[in-house]
C-alpha cells in the first residue's frame, strides 16, 4: 500500500549542519515533510517508532549505533518503513551492507534538491533508487549465485519489473494477472536466487545484463 500524502520523512546524521542542510533542500518540496531528526541510530530506531516516517534518510557513519546496524534494526522493527542510506562517499564495503541490511536506496550527500526528492518519492512507494556507481560497486560485490537459467520466462519478466522498481499492484496491471499472483512469483525468485530483497533482485537484474542503469 503507497503511503498517503505528504510522504513523512526521519533525517539520521551526526552533524547538525548536514541535517539542516537537508531540511533546506526540501523546505520547498512538493509533498514531503520532515517529521524528525536523529545524530545517531540509536535515536533513529527511537524516533522511528515514535514519528511513524515513511522514508528515513540515513547516514552511514555515526557514532553510539552506525548506520548499518540501525538499518537492520529499523527493518526489523518496522519493515514498512523504507529507508535511503545517504552517505558522502561511496565505500564498497559499505554500499553491500547498508542494502544487506535493508536499504532500498543509496545516495551520495552531494545529490541536489530534485533527484533528492525524487528518490524519496520513489522510496516511498517500495521502488529501488541506487547511485550509478553504487549501482555498478553492487553488481560487481554483491554475492548471488548464478541461477538465471533456473527462472521461468515469467519469472525474468517479473524480475525485470521489479528491477525497474514495479510495485506488485503495478506489476499485476502490466502483466494482466493478480497481485496474490505476482507476490508469489517474487517470493519464488527472491528464494530461487538465495536474495533478501527486492533491491538485491535489482543488483542481480543489472549484473545479468537484464537492465541498465538509468
Amino acid at each position: 500500500m503507497l503511503p498517503s500524502l505528504p510522504v513523512r520523512v526521519l533525517v539520521v546524521d551526526d552533524h547538525a549542519v548536514v541535517r539542516q542542510g537537508i531540511r533546506m533542500f526540501l523546505a520547498t518540496a512538493e509533498h514531503i515533510e520532515i517529521v524528525g531528526e536523529a545524530s545517531n541510530g540509536q535515536e533513529a530506531l527511537a524516533l522511528s517508532a515514535q514519528v511513524a516516517p515513511h522514508v528515513v534518510l540515513m547516514d552511514l557513519n555515526m557514532p553510539v549505533m552506525d548506520g548499518v546496524t540501525a538499518i537492520r534494526e529499523v527493518r526489523a522493527q518496522h519493515a514498512e518503513i523504507e529507508i535511503i542510506a545517504l552517505t558522502s562517499v561511496l565505500e564498497d564495503r559499505k554500499v553491500v551492507d547498508a542494502v544487506q541490511a535493508g536499504a532500498t536506496g543509496y545516495l551520495l550527500k552531494d545529490t541536489d534538491a530534485d533527484a533528492l526528492e525524487a528518490a524519496i518519492h520513489a522510496a516511498a512507494r517500495g521502488e529501488v533508487t541506487l547511485h550509478p556507481e553504487a549501482a555498478k560497486r553492487l553488481a560487481r560485490e554483491l554475492r548471488t549465485p548464478d541461477m538465471r537459467e533456473h527462472l521461468t520466462p515469467r519469472e525474468t519478466e517479473i524480475l525485470k519489473l521489479v528491477a525497474h522498481g514495479r510495485t506488485n499492484k503495478e506489476i499485476a496491471r502490466t502483466l494482466t494477472i493478480e497481485e496474490p499472483t505476482v507476490k508469489t512469483h517474487v517470493a519464488r525468485i527472491l528464494a530461487k536466487l538465495n536474495l533478501a530483497s527486492r533491491t538485491q533482485a535489482a543488483i542481480f537484474a543489472y549484473r545479468e545484463g537484464l537492465i541498465g542503469v538509468e
